[in-house]
């Protein structure tokens, strides 16, 4: 499964492993071999991991968990005590290594624990850093992409132009078209 990495925040783009949340539920990560290739697509390990039926049920969790604390930050809402503490308790676990290989290339290494525990970190960064206070919802019905607002008036209304933005551009080129014809 191809997946999209659009959001500069690893945290994002996990989460958005189900997408059209609370409407069509559109889960992408059904199967191990689901985790394994976003882990692999991600960039944060540098070899296929091996990703077993109880990683990916302990990663939907986590990613809900996190998907949850995000939409409090964005919302302005208190966090449930059940997702502030799994995150807490993922954060705290050892992370991804990083080593320097003879080629000179930056390889990251870790198992499926260590990856959740750095996803854990970065969204516990979003209630710290700036990007937290640019943190937004996608503008598209249908998507429940967060994503980080950083354009210069925080004007930004889409996850990404690929998709939800070249969408509500052609449907508002549909609307002009039809107003004008009448």
């Amino acid at each position: 499964m191809d997946f999209e990495f659009i959001a500069d925040r690893p945290v994002l783009d996990f989460v958005a492993t189900v997408a059209e949340r609370g409407t069509s539920d559109v889960e992408h990560l059904r199967v191990p071999a689901d985790l394994a290739d976003w882990l692999e697509q991600s960039g944060l390990v540098g070899s296929r991991s091996t990703v077993t039926a109880s990683d990916l049920e302990r990663g939907r969790d986590a990613r809900d968990a996190m998907f949850r604390l995000l939409a409090a930050r964005i919302d302005g809402t208190r966090p449930a005590a059940r997702d502030r503490a799994l995150v807490n308790e993922l954060a705290t676990q050892p992370g991804r290594q990083v080593c320097l290989g003879r080629d000179a290339a930056v390889r990251w290494r870790g198992d499926v624990p260590a990856v959740l525990a750095d996803l854990a970190r970065d969204c516990l960064a979003l209630y710290a850093d700036r990007d937290g206070e640019s943190l937004t919802w996608c503008a598209d019905p249908r998507c429940t992409r967060p994503f980080v607002d950083r354009s210069r008036g925080h004007r930004r209304r889409w996850c990404g132009m690929r998709g939800c933005g070249d969408r509500a551009k052609a449907a508002a080129y549909r609307a002009r078209r039809r107003r004008s014809s009448t």
